[in-house]
């Protein structure tokens, strides 16, 4: 099959355009990867190329061995990705150590994988054993509302947590475990890319302080859904906040209870305090 023609490189080239459309990827921001299924590597086997040297990836993830993932280059534009895949995208291969990689296909014009290739495979790595291999997306955005908040709020899992289920109801039904947040690190490096896997042992979002977001999920909907419903719940508190006056009303401890029985979701009690 041609690469460009399978489903899953499809999908990935439509979140890059969805996620430019949102305003979330200024200039080269942001990167996007996805853990390839055995079945979809061999319908592009034919394509694939394994004569690039071996590349240091900056960490360790013995899980991840073998494994093939489709990740934005460093320095490319999500909105070029759906202009020319070939020279923004590229499909990279994890050596039997999981400490290396090399470049399989894609970045014709040059360049190399996103910068934040650490940070998405310990994340990858993470994630499979928490979901016993289900999740294959890890997406990372710059959305401005909920930037903002990093600098009003405690950056504090239980205070971004309930804020933020607050703001709509659907909230605490999408992201029933909460968020994670991260506070300012140096970004592309292993600190935060150990910071960020912590968070994700637990959750399936973790907030970069004055950066963005991180986001795990199992296919390119959920994963873009949770972060665009993470971001529409920052932009009515940004708004709710902007009114000055405080809420006059909102969801109470044992509504969100209530909440969680009818939708079947576990909500858990460490972020249903009493304010």
């Amino acid at each position: 099959m041609n690469i460009l023609e399978a489903p899953f490189v499809k999908g990935f080239i439509r979140m890059c355009d969805d996620g430019f459309n949102q305003n979330w990827h200024e200039r080269n921001g942001g990167n996007l990867s996805y853990r390839i299924r055995e079945d979809e590597v061999e319908s592009i086997k034919e394509e694939l190329a394994w004569d690039k040297p071996w590349q240091p990836m900056g960490t360790s993830v013995p899980g991840l061995k073998g494994e093939y993932f489709l990740v934005t280059g460093s320095g490319k534009y999500f909105r070029n990705v759906a202009l020319d895949p070939e020279a923004n995208i590229c499909i990279v291969e994890v050596d039997e150590t999981g400490e290396n990689y090399r470049l399989c296909w894609g970045l014709v014009k040059g360049g190399k994988p996103t910068s934040e290739l650490p940070s998405h495979l310990m994340n990858h790595e993470v994630k499979k054993t928490a979901s016993d291999g289900r999740h294959r997306v890890i997406y990372h955005a710059h959305p401005a509302n909920l930037i903002a908040l990093t600098f009003v709020l405690p950056l504090e899992d239980r205070v971004f947590t309930r804020e933020l289920w607050e703001m709509a109801t659907e909230c605490p039904v999408v992201f029933p475990d909460g968020v994670g947040v991260v506070g300012w690190m140096v970004p592309g490096g292993r600190e935060i890319a150990v910071a960020t896997s912590e968070l994700m042992k637990k959750y399936n979002v973790a907030i970069w302080a004055h950066h963005g977001c991180f986001c795990s999920g199992e296919d390119f909907d959920l994963t873009f859904g949770l972060m665009h419903t993470v971001e529409k719940s920052a932009e009515i508190l940004v708004k709710v906040l902007s009114m000055g006056s405080g809420k006059l009303q909102t969801i109470s401890p044992d509504e969100f209870r209530a909440l969680a029985v009818d939708f079947k979701v576990t909500l858990p009690e460490e972020f249903l305090y009493e304010k």
